[in-house]
């Protein structure tokens, strides 16, 4: 007998029971036992924060990134293991892959992300400096820093690999260690991801913990820097949501709950037309990987009217071809249900449904297994209803978490927007049509009820990941009847892990506890030019002053006949006069961007690299032939690259004429070369 072991503290602990079993849900053998019994909830909660959190504040956001990828990495050599597994657990392999692969998948997004959009820093700068006062001495920056608290992840029973590993990535990102709790359904195989983990040694002690079982009293304990992310029903969502130390220390609570989520038809998809078969398609897919187990999946098909009929055909049709059984037979499409009590909790669901619609296809009640016993193992046939009033209150109000799903009728563009609306909140839909204002009118009108859209057509099908298929660049969540969070969605991830300040100051103390330049701060002009300085040389503050050089009429005229822009601005003088922005002839914005470019550049080979780009580009004031500019290049942000031999600098460059005013202001980009290692 496999006893489920606990990871706190920074180690392993079986249960002080012998817990209760866990089932194969194809065979209904026992695959484990599982207990919390004799964690010290608070102890674990407070090794988080004392001993994982502040290794992983000392780390830089591209220091974390790398070793998410590193795990990624490690996780991906055991994928097999993890697959063999995740059948017991009624999953195909298909089913596995979407679990198992789509967890690392978070992994490597979320490496890739902090190393390409985060600074290699510890503090994350958010939006532009806000002037505070008219002389500039009193400004102010939003600032991002890790909560001083552990990420409790609370997870549902259907991605046990995926749920905890989408939750760990931003949160590691962030600077945040996490608890792991996985629903006990499926628990063996979260269990034996945390072994993974653990086993490499790649995470720092303290990083991840992971409980087994009844969470007991774990949440009595947390504190107001604390965040708890919980996948599950929207019942359970209510409970935890108003739990009294949740409420008391507003506690971060982030909930992705179970939805009524919708697919809508377009009118032009008529049989015949690629978009009817991709929608019947992607029915026929979001009923049956999984077993239907997926908080995305589609539980009410909109439908026009006049398509019902055929809709239920093809996708009767479909569903006939659908081979139900052992997971581990290649010829089986479709596994169990995650265990007994859920195929039970169905059927019970599909009771109140069936008291709006008919049954088109399935039996809930009977099913053809292929090398299993249906009754030991959670068998269900996939189901699929139809509703001939679409304004019955059942079909938008209860959910059958499995291969089931409702045919409901609509009758024009806004019958269908209201019709997904009656879902309360969902967290994805999709449209599926090639009329571009059809599909304007559902997404605009729909879009307040749903974290996620697709619309699906010829155009993206061949790269669409498919309805409601989590990525991590992605928001996923949605409102109201599904939870109201965003669990992901990018960099919005990692920042639901930290704590946003807004710290005012004057500009130098600002430039020194952001590490970024402010202007108004003292800059710093040598004799070396900083474009001379390796990275590790270079400053915050240092500064290059280039010019003056005149802007002639001849300057003009050769870059117009050079590039061709020939806009009348610069090559007419008459019409130039007449426009009231100009009064003459000016010189072209990029002209001055040129010159600038000239009066900062050091042309020998040196330690800056290359310059891959220009940001933030704003043109102030018109430069007329005779004009001086004058161009300030200061060093305003270095970001070393971690494992590479050289990093980043961004310039705040100033550009500005004889009397001083800014003619234009933008933010040069460079790699920059590190010191050359010697032995």
């Amino acid at each position: 007998m496999v006893v489920l072991r606990n990871y706190v503290s920074g180690s392993w602990r079986a249960p002080d029971d012998e817990g209760a079993p866990l089932h194969d849900a194809v065979t209904g053998e026992e695959v484990a036992r599982i207990s919390s019994a004799g964690v010290d909830m608070g102890a674990a909660l407070e090794y988080g924060r004392s001993v994982g959190g502040p290794v992983l504040r000392e780390l830089t956001f591209h220091q974390r990134a790398a070793l998410l990828k590193a795990l990624a990495s490690h996780l991906r050599e055991h994928r097999e293991e993890l697959y063999a597994l995740s059948a017991r657990t009624g999953a195909t392999l298909g089913d596995s892959k979407f679990d198992v692969d789509g967890g690392i998948g978070v992994l490597f997004g979320y490496a890739s992300k902090g190393k390409r959009e985060l600074p290699n820093d510890r503090v994350l700068v958010e939006g532009d400096v806000e002037p505070l006062g008219k002389g500039g001495t009193f400004v102010a920056q939003h600032l991002c820093t890790p909560s001083h608290g552990v990420s409790v992840q609370i997870n549902a029973f259907n991605f046990p690999v995926w749920g905890p590993l989408e939750k760990l990535a931003p949160a590691f990102l962030a600077g945040v260690p996490s608890l792991i709790k996985p629903a006990s359904q499926t628990a063996y195989l979260t269990a034996r991801l945390a072994e993974l983990i653990v086993e490499s040694g790649i995470l720092p002690a303290g990083a991840v913990q992971m409980v087994c079982g009844d969470p007991r009293d774990l949440l009595d304990h947390l504190t107001e820097q604390d965040i708890v992310g919980f996948t599950g029903s929207a019942s359970t969502a209510r409970l935890l949501r108003t739990h009294p130390v949740i409420v008391g220390n507003a506690v971060r609570f982030n909930a992705e709950a179970d939805s009524l989520n919708c697919s809508i038809l377009g009118p032009d998809a008529t049989p015949g037309t690629k978009e009817f078969d991709l929608y019947v398609k992607q029915l026929v897919a979001e009923m049956t990987v999984k077993a239907g187990q997926k908080c995305t999946a589609i539980r009410r098909a909109l439908v026009p009217s006049a398509l019902m009929d055929d809709v239920a055909e093809a996708v009767r049709d479909r569903l006939s071809k659908v081979t139900v059984g052992d997971p581990s037979d290649p010829d089986v499409r479709m596994g169990a249900l995650a265990t007994l009590d859920q195929r039970d909790e169905v059927r019970r669901s599909l009771k109140a449904l069936m008291d709006a619609g008919r049954v088109v296809y399935g039996d809930p009640e009977h099913v053809e297994v292929v090398g299993a016993d249906a009754e030991r193992g959670a068998f269900i046939s996939p189901v699929l209803l139809a509703a001939d009033d679409p304004g019955r209150a059942e079909p938008h109000e209860v959910e059958a978490f499995g291969p089931v799903s409702t045919l409901l009728p609509y009758d024009g563009a806004e019958q269908a927007v209201a019709l997904a609306a009656r879902g309360r909140g969902s967290l994805a839909g999709s449209v599926v049509t090639g009329d571009a204002e059809f599909a304007r009118h559902v997404v605009l009108g729909a879009a307040p009820w749903h974290g996620r859209l697709l619309v699906l057509n010829t155009e993206d099908a061949k790269e669409s990941t498919g309805h409601g298929s989590p990525l991590p660049a992605l928001v996923h969540g949605g409102p109201g009847r599904a939870g109201g969070g965003e669990e992901m969605g990018g960099i919005r991830g990692v920042v639901h892990h930290m704590r946003r300040t807004a710290v005012q100051a004057g500009p130098a103390m600002l430039t020194s506890i952001t590490g970024r330049w402010v202007p108004g701060t003292d800059r710093t002009v040598t004799d070396e030019h900083p474009f001379r300085k390796h990275l590790e040389d270079l400053c915050v503050g240092d500064t290059a002053v280039g010019g003056p050089r005149v802007v002639t009429l001849n300057d003009v005229e050769h870059f117009a006949e050079f590039t061709g822009d020939t806009f009348y601005a610069h090559t007419d003088e008459e019409a130039a006069r007449a426009n009231p922005f100009f009064g003459g002839r000016v010189a072209h914005g990029y002209l001055v961007v040129s010159f600038a470019a000239g009066l900062f550049v050091e042309p020998a080979p040196g330690p800056v690299l290359a310059n891959y780009g220009l940001e933030n580009l704003r043109f102030l004031t018109p430069v007329k032939p005779g004009d001086e500019l004058t161009v300030t290049l200061t060093a305003k942000q270095i970001t070393p690259r971690e494992g590479a031999d050289y990093g980043e600098v961004r310039w705040d460059t100033d550009v500005t004429n004889q009397e001083g005013a800014s003619v234009a202001k933008y933010d040069v980009l460079t790699l920059v070369a590190k010191r050359p290692r010697h032995g």
